[in-house]
């Protein structure tokens, strides 16, 4: 089992998880965050560390979300590892409890 990082990341792309990631296993785009599953040793550590909740174990994914495991394995094999916490895009407050975003994922 892995982690995923979900819907919830897009345009807020909070970093807090990242910090804490014992492996390095975070991958970043322009404005969302992805778990490469090679390298998550599926330790729970990011879950709580995410201020939007969008973090889950893959077992515990909400059904409308499911799509997203996926896309964090495909998005993982592109994007550079982020290992230390950056700021959240500028506008993450407004973005953080909208729903249905896959529309504005940067890839």
């Amino acid at each position: 089992m892995t982690y995923v990082v979900t819907e919830t990341c897009i345009r807020c792309k909070y970093t807090d998880c990242v910090e804490v990631c014992p492996v390095d296993a975070f991958r970043e785009g322009p404005n969302f965050l992805v778990i490469d599953p090679d390298e998550c040793i599926d330790c729970t550590l990011c879950v709580s560390e995410c201020p939007v909740e969008a973090i889950y174990a893959e077992d515990d994914l909400p059904a409308h979300q499911e799509q997203f495991v996926a896309l964090n394995a495909e998005l993982a094999k592109i994007w550079p590892p982020i290992i230390e916490r950056k700021e959240p895009l500028p506008d993450a407050e407004e973005w953080r409890s909208i729903k249905n975003k896959i529309q504005h994922l940067g890839k």
